[in-house]
């Protein structure tokens, strides 16, 4: 993507110079309209490409204008500055090092990544109004990667087994949708969705219930389906040789648990046996870590939980970059620090199969915000 305008001249200043300079930006009284617009080229856009902010209706008698990641108009948040009449770019500390500020207002970022995502500011300022601005904002999006269903089971034995469909891959900032035959999921007590949508878990499956799926992974910016899955349903394996009295269990799973009881008929009637119950150990199956953002700030609470299905219950155990922190199946840390960023993961083990799994978790940790008025203090 080819250059605007020439190239402006790129000053790096000393740190208290930035800071005297944010600090001016800091104290402009908040907008009280919003007329200028942004716009993204391209408007769809996948990591690793470039994209442009251009900038529509700025205001007259300019002075220069300033980017920030994010709403919050801080030091913190600050990517460069431009003054117009010496064509000079402060850069700030949320500088990437592949921003360009244009003479236009517009921001160029190359390579884009999933961090480069969610909102962008811009503070206009104009002659003989140094301390009013106008802003505009934007809210950037990478396009939806095409979804496809993940199954724990595509040949359940009908109306017994249970089925966990997924929409992968895991995308953050995305929702996700379902349908069954072409029309949204209808309310049942046989279907049933997680908290965020992903995972649909089909209990007892019928033809009714067999499919076709298809989900679809949608931000503000676009939208993307996945591939139709039909779940094969086979019959019951129960076998019933000689008389009926011995019974086999193919292959036995979890949905064969409970008690069995059999009858013997005569001619002058029947008795019943008393129940025997069958117990089948499994799992424990890969972990799931719930957890409710995976960024945090320094002082913030960290809750995080995990489950994996087993029989008996997993015996669960947390690490953090490969070392332990505790036994358990959540993990609580009352007050975080920028030290706890890292790598967090959960084993399961099942005492009875002799069988473990694991899974993990990356959670940042970003340190505490400063008000403005006591970074200009530094």
């Amino acid at each position: 993507m080819g250059p605007l305008s020439a190239s402006p001249c790129t000053l790096h200043i000393t740190w208290k110079e930035l800071l005297l300079t944010a600090s001016l930006l800091i104290f402009w009284n908040p907008p009280t309209t919003a007329q200028v617009m942004i716009e993204a080229q391209p408007t769809k856009l996948s990591e690793g490409k470039d994209v442009l902010l251009l900038v529509y209706n700025l205001p007259q008698n300019l002075t220069g204008y300033s980017w920030y990641k994010g709403q919050i108009m801080d030091l913190q948040h600050y990517i460069a500055a431009y003054t117009i009449d010496t064509e000079m770019i402060v850069f700030g500390p949320a500088y990437s090092g592949r921003e360009t500020v244009y003479s236009n207002a517009s921001l160029l970022i190359q390579n884009v990544t999933k961090n480069d995502t969610g909102s962008y500011t811009i503070q206009i300022t104009k002659q003989g109004d140094e301390t009013k601005g106008v802003t505009g904002h934007f809210t950037l999006y990478l396009e939806t990667p095409k979804p496809y269903i993940s199954s724990s089971n595509l040949n359940p034995r009908e109306g017994t087994e249970t089925v966990i469909l997924s929409c992968d891959p895991d995308t953050q900032d995305v929702s996700y949708l379902w349908w069954i035959n072409g029309q949204s999921l209808p309310i049942s007590h046989k279907l049933q969705l997680s908290e965020n949508n992903r995972t649909l878990s089909l209990f007892g499956v019928t033809k009714d219930t067999a499919g076709p799926y298809e989900c679809e992974m949608k931000n503000p910016g676009s939208s993307s389906h996945s591939d139709p899955v039909t779940l094969n349903l086979l019959s019951p394996k129960l076998k019933q040789p000689g008389e009926n009295r011995i019974l086999i269990l193919d292959n036995g799973t979890r949905n064969d648990t409970g008690p069995y009881e059999c009858e013997i008929w005569g001619q002058v009637g029947s008795t019943p046996s008393d129940p025997v119950t069958l117990d089948v150990l499994y799992g424990p199956h890969i972990p799931s870590i719930f957890a409710p953002f995976p960024y945090y700030r320094s002082g913030e609470k960290l809750y995080l939980y995990c489950f994996a299905d087993s029989n008996p219950p997993a015996e669960y155990s947390w690490t953090i970059n490969g070392k332990f922190l505790k036994s358990g199946q959540d993990l609580f840390i009352r007050e975080i620090t920028t030290k706890h960023s890292g790598i967090y993961g959960c084993s399961a083990r099942n005492s009875a199969t002799g069988s473990s799994s694991s899974t993990s978790k990356t959670i940042k940790v970003s340190g505490k915000w400063i008000p403005a008025s006591l970074a200009i203090g530094f």
